[in-house]
C-alpha cells in the first residue's frame, strides 16, 4: 500500500459542497475496497483561495485512487504519490 493525493478543482464558493463531495470519494472508496481492491480516503483538504481540493488515500497505487475517484464522479486533476516524513 501507498499514500497517494489526488488533486482536483472547485470554485471558491464550493466550499458547501466539499463534504458531500467528501463523502462520495469515501463511499466510493469503500466499494472498491469490498470488492477487493484496498483503498482508503484517509483526509480531504479543501484550499478555496487557490480552488484546490486534495484527497489524500491509502492504496495499491495511482490508477487505483484514479478509479475512485472517478466512480465518485468527481473532476480529477491529477493523482500522485505522496510521502510522509518519518
Amino acid at each position: 500500500m501507498g499514500r497517494y493525493l489526488a488533486e482536483l478543482y472547485l470554485a471558491k464558493g464550493a466550499a458547501s459542497a466539499v463534504a458531500s463531495a467528501t463523502a462520495r470519494a469515501r463511499a466510493a472508496a469503500a466499494e472498491a475496497a469490498e470488492e477487493d481492491m484496498p483503498i482508503r480516503c484517509l483526509r480531504s483538504i479543501f484550499v478555496p483561495e487557490d480552488e484546490t481540493w486534495f484527497l489524500l488515500y491509502d492504496a495499491p497505487t495511482a490508477a487505483a485512487v484514479r478509479r475512485a475517484v472517478e466512480r465518485a464522479a468527481l473532476p480529477c486533476a491529477r493523482v500522485v504519490k505522496a510521502v510522509a516524513p518519518p
